[in-house]
């Protein structure tokens, strides 16, 4: 019966471990293959058509690709995206994403994209934790693209 437990709980975590496992081969291979397309004779890279630069060199090859992570982390987990006038709110429940994890994605993010403003909150007696990009004219556009998301 204790060997039943005990293999239970052990089952869901070799599942997160192998999703882990192979979030990091797909990442690790997409960042080899980004570094590849990365101009080398210039510090910033334009990532649309528009005045909003991500500098590409910000974050180190291993930073980029636990940001990488994270940032998939967050994608696949965000509950609600609301759409604000000058940008977008992601939610996400704080079982699934906690506060550490949102605020140290804000620190490598405003390394490559300094034009974010960045909000984090913590809502409804910590059961809601809401992440704001919001910027300058265009912003929306420019969230859209990188996030992967539809205009709402």
């Amino acid at each position: 019966m204790r060997w039943a437990k005990t293999k239970s709980l052990w089952k869901p975590a070799a599942g997160a471990a192998t999703f882990a496992m192979l979030i990091l081969a797909v990442v690790t291979a997409r960042t080899q293959r980004m570094g590849s397309l990365i101009p080398q004779s210039t510090e910033q890279t334009m990532t649309t058509q528009s005045r909003f630069y991500c500098n590409m060199k910000a974050l180190s090859h291993t930073e980029r690709i636990k940001h990488m992570m994270l940032t998939g982390k967050l994608i696949m987990t965000r509950k609600e995206i609301v759409e604000l006038e000058r940008g977008y709110e992601f939610q996400f429940s704080p079982t699934n994403v906690s506060p550490v994890e949102l605020a140290n994605w804000v620190a490598a993010e405003s390394k490559c994209c300094p034009f974010f403003d960045f909000h984090i909150d913590l809502e409804k007696e910590g059961h809601l934790l809401c992440l704001r990009l919001t910027g300058d004219e265009g912003i929306k556009q420019f969230i859209r693209s990188e996030f992967k998301i539809a205009a709402i």
